[in-house]
């Protein structure tokens, strides 16, 4: 049986991706992704944080996140299929390829920061 936990938080970050990916095709910057996630649904930053950490979504959250993102009432509560990578993500992975390969030692250790960092958010 899924835990009604773990179901809605994983079926909230494909929510995040699928935001950050409209975003980003629309010429969008990343920075502020969060926040701008954040506020569509109508929390704060720091709540979608602690959403995406480990705090539980409430029934009433989960209708909240489900109504602000046009889903049908339940939607969070059910297993999901895993989504595939989009004409943005896809374009992303190509341009952090092309940086990784030209990059130096040092260049390298800092791009790996830099995603180490963005991934902790």
């Amino acid at each position: 049986m899924p835990n009604i936990t773990v179901t809605r938080r994983q079926n909230a970050l494909a929510l995040f991706q699928e935001f950050a990916a409209q975003q980003l095709a629309a010429g969008e910057p990343a920075k502020g992704m969060e926040q701008a996630f954040a506020a569509a649904l109508e929390i704060s930053p720091s709540m979608w944080s602690q959403v995406k950490a480990s705090r539980p979504i409430s029934d009433k959250l989960a209708r909240q996140i489900e109504s602000h993102t046009k889903k049908p009432a339940g939607w969070l509560d059910t297993e999901q299929a895993v989504p595939i990578a989009n004409a943005a993500e896809e374009r992303f992975v190509e341009l952090a390829r092309s940086a990784w390969r030209a990059a130096n030692a040092g260049k390298k250790r800092e791009l790996m920061r830099v995603m180490r960092d963005e991934s902790k958010r």
